[in-house]
Order: structure tokens, then C-alpha cells, then sequence
């Protein structure tokens, strides 16, 4: 947890918009373009985070806010020191700025160099005609030039490990040694300096910045190589938010991310201009949520039929194992959770005791009654289908049907778990049910949840191919099989398409804790709930609302506090369970955690 996780409230219930490297770069040209000056922006980038960084200072260290036009309202009790570490690119170029704008504040400042020879020091004032001085060399003249005080990191190596004799201890350290064109491990020294600023911070108890991304985090894709990273615990994030600080390794090392827009809104084509115009290349290529939207009050004269039926198909038995009742029955639990009039189980009858037990409003029906399944789907509102389905060949066989049947009587579905892991037999046979299912979400809702095991399956990839590239996969397998998408995972994705374009959410809540057996199966029973209320509007009942609302339950359960009762049992992290999940889903629905 962030060492600022009680000072800062920077959430918002709005979705942010989420850039890649590329649009950003394509952000800075435009605002060039109109005559704005590089260097201009980059001090004033920097003097933004000077003024954030006096204010987490303040928050961390005097517990208290401080005004960035009224800063002389406190009373320092100690000297504040600063270390910043910069690399030789336009991210160390801020650093530099950082440290010379600290300085003139009162600050003790020390720059960490990475990578610099000592000639790259000298700043004479003959200038070159050939070759103009870039925008991070302007950057370390002016901090030379004040004499901020600086060290190579290369002379020092064993003063920097043996840190109680180097006397280099701070309260905050800067981390500006890479910027977002990294896409690859940091190697030699650079690794060593990442693993180096690490352990200073936790050596000294301190407060740890990264200039616009933590240093070896990929801003495009959110991928850590080996573990080596700046690991923050709060980013400043310059021009517009990145897609990797929210997905994958991104919110492990990223910690708080604070925005500084730096570009006016207005030089940036915004989302909706891009739409109508079919402009895409700076549209945001993701929304972070954090809220789902609010829902609609139900009307007094209504009765169970006014709020769907939801069929779940899954909870087989296997060559004579005891099988996968429990998914079933917790995909079952978490759609009723969500308000659906009623519930029906098709699962294997030996389970039929063990649901009802669990969940005596549910009805059930023998999966393997082919027709009396088919004869529910006719009337139900949607179909949940996989979830302990079962993988072999008669399974595979009903899974076929059944689809088959629910596209006949033009039912909306949530294929998850062992229906995925059909799909995926089916594509690499040929077999014409998913070019059918592809045609069939085009005009109807098909929503399919993978975790990315199961989304390396259905493209026939390495799980590694799909981590390494998370938005590319989730983008492949709505083209192949048609349909809206979750990949889940550390900020999961989520892909709707609606008449021809695709939007894309990053869920920004969600915890660790959920990563355990039967979560996957109360997303589906969460999305089925939703999709078969037809009283609620159209983004109330979304496969993003269905994400968040999963997500925001798993949070309640971890963070949940009682002001009345210090002895009340809380849920942790390492002790939260799916079955958990059906009444923090009911609890988080009342919550005002809304849009």
C-alpha cells in the first residue's frame, strides 16, 4: 500500500482517459507545431512537479496541505532533502530542472547521474554551430549553473551500496532516469541504479516520485522485464495519462498517479470529434473506470418476471471426479446478488442437493436433459454457459447445442471457463459455430470472459504473447470471435463494440485477494444478473458495469471499516474466498460509488 494511501484523495468517479506513448509524442508535435517552444514546456513541466512535490512534502512530513500559492503558511521543522536521479534523455532533463526549481525553494538537493561521462559536465558557453544544445542539456546547465550539488553513479558504487557511511539518505526521491520510450530491460547500469534508488528509499524510510512513468515500466503495455523498475509511490504523469500505469505490473509500481496536463485539452482532438471523424489516432485508446453508473429505482408495481431470468449452464461431472458444482452454484449466487428475478441451474443432478442447499430460491434442471435445457432457453433471458462445464467430447457436444439453441431463440450470453476452452477447439477445427457466433454478436450480446491462460488458448498463443501485449489480444480475440470482451487480470480490459467502434475500459479497481479460485465465475454470474434486467439503461446493464461492480465488491471486502466496532472480523487480502463475494456484490449495489 502506498505510503500516502491516507493522504492523498485523488480518485475520481470519472473515467480518465488512457494514451499511449506514440499519442502522446503526437500530443508534444502539435503543441510544437503551433509555435509553442520544447524547453518552454519542459521547465514548465517541471516547475508543476516542484510545486507537487512540496505539497507531498507537506502531506507525508507535516501532515498537512499546503497551498502551492500560499506555501509560507507552515512552519518548517526540519531541513528537507531531496535526491534526484536522472538519466541523459528529455526525462532526466526534468529531473535536472526539478532539482535546480528545489533548490531555489531551500530544498538540499543531490542529483544521481546515470549513464553520463564526465565531459558531459562541462558548461562553458561556447556553443557549437553545428550542433544545437538539446532541451535536457539546457536543463543540466541551469541546475549546473546554480551548483546543485551531483555525483556520478558510476564513481560511486560502493558508497551508494553501503548506505549508512554515504551519507545519502533523503526524504524524497526523484525518479527521472527513463522516460515512455522504454520497451525494453533495463540493462548494466541502468539496472544497477534502478535496483540502487530501490533500496535507498526503503533504506531511508522515504517518499519515492517518478517523473511522468517509474523507470523501467512500459508505458504502452504496462510490462515489467524481471522485476526492474522504480518502484513509486506516487507517479507525476506529464501531458496525459498512460495506458501501462493502469494495467498489468503498472499499478504495483506506479502507486498514486497525480496528473499534470501540461497541453490545454483543446490542442487534443477530444474523444467524441474523433468518433464522429473516425479519427483514431489520438483518440485514448482506453477509459480508466473507477464508478460504476448508477442505477434506476424500480418500479413499486413489478414482480419477478420484470427482472429477467438468468439460466446458468455449467457444474458438471467428469469421468466419475466429483467434478465442478461449486462454479455453478457461485455463478448462480452472484447473478441473484446483482437483483434477477430468478435463477435457474442447469448442472449435473447429483449437485442439485448442494445448490439448493446454498441457494433454495434457485431453480435446477439435469444438464445432460437436452431438451428440457433447450425448452429453459426459449424462456430465459440470457444464457451463462461454461462455468464447470466439463472438457470432454460430450461436453463439448452440449456446449455446441446449447449455444446453438440460445442463438435459435436470439438469447444474449456470457460464455466463460470450459466454453471458452470449447471455443478454442472449435476455431483451431474449423468448425463453422464460430464464424456463426461471430455473425450473431454483430446485431445480439455475446460477452466472453478469459483470463489470459484462456485468451493464449483461443488465439493459439503463449500466455507470455498475451501478457506482453495485452491491449493487442484483447483487440484479436473481439476480431476473431466476434462479440464483447473482458482479458481479466491486474486492471482488466474490457471491449465493447457497438456499430462499428470499439470501446475500451481499463478497470481501475480490484484487488489481489480476488486472484483465487471461483472469481472468474462470479464475474460471469455478476454480467448475467446485469444483462438480464431489462428495466435498467442500456450502460447500467454493460459487461464494464459488470467489471467494476465485481471489482469495487473484492475492494469492500479488503478495505472495509467499522467506526463503531474495532473488533469487527475484516476480510483480508489473503483470506478472501468467491463465496464471499455474492453479499459484498448486494452490499457495493447500495453503495453511492457511482457515476
Amino acid at each position: 500500500m502506498s505510503k500516502l494511501s491516507n493522504l492523498l484523495n485523488e480518485k475520481t468517479n470519472i473515467p480518465v482517459a488512457l494514451y499511449s506513448s506514440e499519442q502522446v509524442y503526437a500530443m508534444e508535435q502539435a503543441w510544437f507545431a503551433q509555435g509553442h517552444d520544447s524547453f518552454g514546456l519542459m521547465k514548465q513541466a517541471a516547475w508543476q512537479m516542484a510545486q507537487q512535490i512540496e505539497q507531498l512534502y507537506a502531506k507525508k512530513y507535516l501532515h498537512t496541505n499546503v497551498s502551492n500559492n500560499n506555501q509560507s503558511n507552515y512552519v518548517e521543522t526540519q531541513e528537507r532533502r531531496v535526491s534526484v536521479w536522472v538519466g541523459k534523455g528529455n526525462n532526466g532533463g526534468d529531473g535536472w530542472l526539478v532539482a535546480y526549481y528545489l533548490q531555489q525553494a531551500g530544498w538540499r538537493v543531490q542529483v544521481i547521474t546515470v549513464g553520463f561521462e564526465h565531459c558531459d559536465f562541462e558548461i562553458n558557453d561556447e556553443s557549437d554551430a553545428s550542433s544545437a544544445p538539446t532541451d535536457a542539456i539546457k536543463a543540466l546547465k541551469i541546475a549546473l549553473s546554480a551548483d546543485c550539488n551531483y555525483q556520478r553513479f558510476e564513481d560511486h558504487l560502493d558508497e551508494l551500496n553501503n548506505y549508512r557511511k554515504a551519507g545519502l539518505q533523503a526524504d524524497i526521491y526523484i525518479d527521472a532516469l527513463f522516460g515512455i520510450g522504454l520497451n525494453r530491460a533495463p540493462e548494466g547500469m541502468y539496472k544497477q541504479a534502478i535496483h540502487a534508488f530501490n533500496q535507498s528509499v526503503q533504506q531511508a524510510h522515504a517518499l519515492a516520485v517518478a517523473v511522468d512513468i517509474p523507470s523501467g515500466l512500459v508505458a504502452c503495455t504496462g510490462e515489467v522485464f524481471d522485476r526492474t523498475a522504480i518502484q513509486a509511490d506516487v507517479t507525476l504523469c506529464l501531458i496525459a495519462r498512460k495506458f501501462g500505469l493502469h494495467t498489468k505490473d503498472g499499478a504495483d509500481y506506479s502507486g498514486e498517479v497525480l496528473d499534470i496536463p501540461l497541453i490545454p485539452y483543446e490542442t487534443v482532438s477530444d474523444r467524441q470529434s474523433c468518433q464522429s471523424q473516425n479519427m483514431n489516432k489520438l483518440a485514448p485508446v482506453a477509459m480508466l473506470i473507477t464508478a460504476a453508473h448508477s442505477f434506476n429505482a424500480r418500479r413499486q408495481n413489478s414482480y419477478k418476471g420484470s427482472y429477467g431470468h438468468v439460466l446458468v449452464i455449467g457444474g458438471n461431472r467428469v469421468n466419475g471426479s466429483q467434478g465442478m458444482g461449486g462454479a455453478a452454484i457461485l455463478s448462480a449466487s452472484s447473478a441473484m446478488a446483482t437483483g434477477t428475478g430468478k435463477i435457474t441451474v442447469a448442472c449435473y443432478d447429483a449437485f442439485h442437493g448442494a445448490l439448493l442447499t446454498s441457494l433454495p430460491d434457485a431453480m435446477t434442471i439435469d444438464l445432460h436433459d437436452v431438451e428440457g435445457v433447450k425448452h429453459l432457453i426459449e424462456s430465459a433471458s440470457i444464457i451463462a454457459i461454461g462455468m464447470g462445464l466439463g472438457r470432454d467430447e460430450k461436453a463439448k457436444a452440449i456446449f455446441i447445442s446449447y449455444v446453438e439453441a440460445a442463438m435459435a431463440n436470439e438469447k444474449p450470453m456470457v460464455i466463460d471457463a470450459d466454453g471458452l476452452y470449447h471455443l478454442a477447439s472449435l476455431q483451431a477445427d474449423n468448425h463453422n459455430l464460430i464464424s456463426e457466433l461471430r455473425e450473431y454478436s454483430i446485431d445480439h450480446q455475446v460477452c466472453l470472459t478469459p483470463h489470459s491462460g484462456e485468451a493464449a488458448n483461443l488465439l493459439d498463443k503463449k500466455i507470455s504473447e498475451v501478457e506482453s501485449d495485452r491491449l493487442a489480444a484483447i483487440k484479436q480475440c473481439a476480431e476473431t470471435y466476434g462479440g464483447d470482451w473482458v482479458l481479466k487480470g491486474a486492471g482488466s480490459l474490457v471491449l465493447e463494440q457497438r456499430s462499428g467502434w470499439k470501446n475500451i475500459y481499463v478497470c481501475g479497481v480490484g484487488n489481489a485477494g480476488m486472484a483465487t479460485a471461483g472469481m472468474g465465475d462470479v464475474l460471469s454470474g455478476v454480467t448475467a444478473g446485469l444483462l438480464a434486467q431489462q428495466d435498467l439503461e442500456a450502460e447500467t446493464r454493460s459487461l464494464h458495469q459488470a467489471v467494476v461492480i465485481h471489482g469495487l465488491a473484492g475492494d469492500t471486502l479488503v478495505n472495509q471499516t467499522s467506526s463503531c466496532d474495532k473488533r469487527t472480523l475484516l476480510v483480508g487480502q489473503r483470506g478472501l474466498q468467491a463465496q464471499d463475494m455474492p453479499a459484498a456484490i448486494r452490499h457495493v449495489m447500495q453503495l453511492g460509488i457511482f457515476t
